[in-house]
């Protein structure tokens, strides 16, 4: 990568690298964007987005804006990382190792200090916790584990382009946090699955799904107070 690290097919070593790298890069983004917040957070991280994507896109040797094919598949164990079933395994344990460790840490005491600092942080900063520092290490966090599904990804396709950091990406990553739930463990993951449901389905009746999903989205912002959980809660509160 960049001449900074020699190539390899070992798939492991790649994921190892994808998770290190994302991770720094995360810290370097957010020690910066942090200092923000709100709308200005939001935009400055969209930003970021942006110089990664123009950098990469500058980069020839990597294919520039048409990107690069992976000829050679990884080396893991005698699996075949070329048969779709095979990666589909493995991206389902890699994601279920994800959600539990997620879900360890919010269940701890860091993650419990993070819940305190979205609901009030001017408390917790009276109780003496740093907010800086554990936004920022939930940040990179948050990072790792977005590079560990760019690097199983890129696998699967056996195809990386610069378009993967572009700004659409982003927003695609925050239609399904809100339609599953925002700052909810499951949220993200619900929000995933609605919404390739919802690809698949609206455009089977129409080229312009994105309109479809679009509508959706301002019913649920508008409607159920916190996605797909929150709606849920509603009824659930309704029906006892």
């Amino acid at each position: 990568m960049l001449g900074v690290f020699p190539p390899t097919n070992q798939f492991l070593v790649v994921l190892l690298l994808a998770i290190v790298v994302s991770g720094v890069a995360a810290a370097i983004i957010g020690a910066l964007s942090l200092r923000t917040s709100g709308v200005q957070f939001i935009m400055i991280t969209l930003a970021f987005a942006q110089m990664v994507f123009f950098l990469f896109v500058s980069l020839k040797v990597y294919g520039g804006s048409d990107g690069m094919s992976i000829r050679s598949p990884g080396v893991f164990l005698d699996l075949n990382l070329r048969d779709r079933n095979t990666m589909y395994y493995i991206v389902l344990i890699a994601a279920g190792a994800v959600a539990f460790l997620y879900w360890r840490i919010v269940h701890s005491r860091f993650g419990r200090a993070l819940i305190g600092l979205r609901q009030s942080e001017r408390r917790m900063a009276a109780m003496g916790v740093p907010a800086y520092r554990y936004r920022l290490v939930a940040f990179v966090i948050s990072g790792m584990g977005v590079g560990l599904a760019g690097a199983l990804m890129a696998t699967f396709m056996r195809y990386v382009s610069p378009d993967m950091l572009a700004w659409t990406g982003s927003g695609e990553l925050m239609i399904m946090i809100i339609l599953g739930g925002v700052g909810t463990l499951a949220g993200p993951f619900v929000g995933a699955a609605l919404l390739v449901l919802l690809e698949s389905w609206l455009s089977s009746w129409t080229e312009d799904w994105q309109l479809g999903v679009g509508l959706i989205l301002l019913v649920v912002v508008l409607f159920t107070h916190g996605g797909l959980r929150g709606l849920y809660m509603q009824l659930a509160g309704k029906s006892r």
